[in-house]
């Protein structure tokens, strides 16, 4: 068994030279972030719920569309988008299609006072979690197949085993594809020419490719299968995004993630909690599924300034008006404001506003600017959930030496949708120092593989 300096040399050694993340890199570990087999198992089966929930929500806003369903849905989710986007998305020709990858950002709390503390590797693995969001679009594919792959190599039994993440990716993309990456999306450029790499291997025709969406031109492309990785908040600078849309219409080309900006709105889970739609949500999902994910999607709300009636409260805040959060104590500013979608500040920590980390006159004007905003970027308000303390070694560059961190964790699972099935094939632990309240890939947070918990 190696020791932990040469487990980290191991994975410094393996580090592709074109690296994985541009411009960027993160503390490494000699260990996989451990998880218990039961929490392993509650990740496959969140992955199900997940899977119908979004196919729930494609089908909420189409009933909302046709009348089926109130209107305010749509008019929700379509604010900000252009009538020309809004109506593609709409196209009966695209009417079943759904993201193939899923990645929920799961921040782990503190476990239920019934669960018992564990000594050793295991103590991190009895956790309970809260989701922070759901991305369609998710970066980090190629990094965990690469972290998955060399963890497995020093014998650590990774989530998803050494090729699940690549492998995955394959069975959703079996033809080939090409994989469009935006300039907003370049830091991810890397792990996707890496993974291209590996689904090319031993292959004489190369069916997957990687194209940089700012030069690339739709005649160029080979493949019928398009992967988008942009945002489409994006698409001014996708110079091929009209021909592309134009291509699935006509030339039965597929476009996944598919074209429905409405998939990419943070406001889901506020629609999620809203009682006017609790019976559609149990009928979707069941009531099993519905109440289980009631207990890890965060209470959420769409700052929506419309007045309410004199004798009517916002649910939960107990406020008849959205500028009554300017006079929240600390104590009752548990909460997190952050742009629902279709803006460059959707994602990455940014259009984010922490409540109980600023400033009462910061705090009051991030309402007030999420208030003047609603019309064409909406911003949805969400309890914050603070993440569980947690313990794990990392190898200090600047001092040699091997040390331990104590953060808190962003997990990232990876589901893919296989023939129907949503897949678990990997998960992405970020370690973050512990007074680091926001959870997100950064120089001083620790990036490493999930995987089922054994004495490394």
């Amino acid at each position: 068994m190696k020791t932990p300096i040469e487990n980290v040399e191991a994975i410094r050694a393996a580090m592709p030279r074109e690296g994985l993340f541009a411009e960027k890199d993160w503390l490494i570990s000699p260990t996989a972030f451990p998880l218990e087999n039961e929490f392993v198992d509650e990740l496959e089966k969140l992955g199900y719920r997940l899977g119908l929930f979004v196919r729930a929500c494609n089908l909420l806003y189409q009933l909302s569309v046709r009348g089926k369903q109130p209107s305010w849905i749509a008019d929700y989710l379509d604010r900000g988008k252009s009538p020309e986007l809004i109506e593609f998305s709409r196209a009966q020709k695209f009417r079943d299609d759904l993201p193939r990858v899923l990645r929920p950002d799961l921040v782990l709390t503190e476990s239920s006072p019934n669960s018992s503390q564990k000594n050793g590797a295991k103590k991190n693995a009895q956790f309970s979690f809260t989701i922070a969001e759901l991305d369609n679009v998710p970066g980090g594919i190629g990094l965990t197949a690469w972290l998955n792959r060399v963890y497995a190599s020093l014998g650590q039994d990774v989530i998803g085993g050494a090729n699940g993440m690549i492998e995955g990716f394959r069975a959703i993309l079996p033809d080939g594809a090409d994989i469009i990456v935006s300039e907003e999306a370049a830091t991810y450029r890397p792990e996707m020419e890496w993974l291209v790499h590996q689904l090319n291997n031993g292959s004489g025709e190369k069916k997957w490719r990687v194209a940089d969406a700012a030069n690339s031109n739709c005649k160029s492309l080979d493949a019928k299968t398009v992967y988008r990785f942009f945002e489409l908040f994006d698409l001014a600078n996708v110079p091929c995004a009209s021909s592309l849309m134009n291509a699935a219409l006509n030339d039965g080309v597929r476009i996944t993630p598919p074209f429905k900006p409405y998939l990419e709105e943070k406001m889901w889970f506020a629609l999620f909690w809203l009682r006017p739609l609790r019976n559609f949500w149990r009928r979707e999902l069941s009531e099993r599924h519905f109440l289980k994910l009631q207990q890890v999607v965060p209470y959420t709300w769409i700052v929506d300034p419309a007045p309410l009636p004199q004798h009517a409260v916002v649910p939960q805040l107990e406020i008849n008006d959205w500028r009554e959060l300017g006079k929240f104590s600390q104590k009752q500013r548990d909460l997190i404001l952050k742009i629902s979608g279709f803006s460059e500040l959707a994602w990455g920590s940014r259009g984010v506003s922490l409540a109980a980390d600023m400033p009462h006159h910061e705090w009051v004007a991030a309402v007030e600017n999420a208030l003047r905003q609603f019309a064409s970027n909406p911003y949805i308000l969400q309890r914050f959930h603070k993440g569980r303390l947690v313990e794990h070694p990392y190898f200090d560059p600047q001092k040699n030496v091997m040390r331990t961190m104590q953060g808190r964790v962003r997990l990232c699972p990876y589901y893919f949708r296989i023939n129907g099935k949503t897949e678990l094939r990997g998960a992405l632990a970020t370690v973050c120092p512990a007074d680091k309240k926001l959870l997100h890939g950064m120089r001083d947070a620790i990036l490493v593989p999930a995987a089922t918990a054994v004495d490394f």
